[in-house]
């Protein structure tokens, strides 16, 4: 009886934790210790490098003040439909 009590109480605490937190979760576009870049072209294609590595071609870093964070955050769903052209300038995809 003490078992199964206990496992109602864990079960319904579990509930409780992903009640309160399960909606506020935001998934990083890269891993900590890493940032986005975009490949050049009208193709794009992401990738994640190191904290201090540079990119190398074809890849960029974004623009400083359009950079995604999170998936579906404003930025993300943004470059969906733009890309960078070899000149450095923003395009529609």
């Amino acid at each position: 009886m003490r078992t199964r009590i206990v496992a109602v109480l864990a079960t319904v605490g579990l509930c409780g934790l992903l009640f309160t937190t399960g909606c506020s979760y935001r998934e990083n576009i890269c891993a900590d210790g890493e940032y986005p870049v975009i490949a050049v072209g009208p193709e794009g294609g992401r990738a994640c490098l190191p904290d201090g590595q540079e990119p190398t071609a074809p890849y960029v870093r974004f623009p400083a003040d359009k950079v995604p964070q999170h998936v579906d955050d404003e930025w993300d769903v943004y470059w969906r439909t733009h890309g960078i052209d070899e000149n450095g300038a923003v395009i529609e995809t």
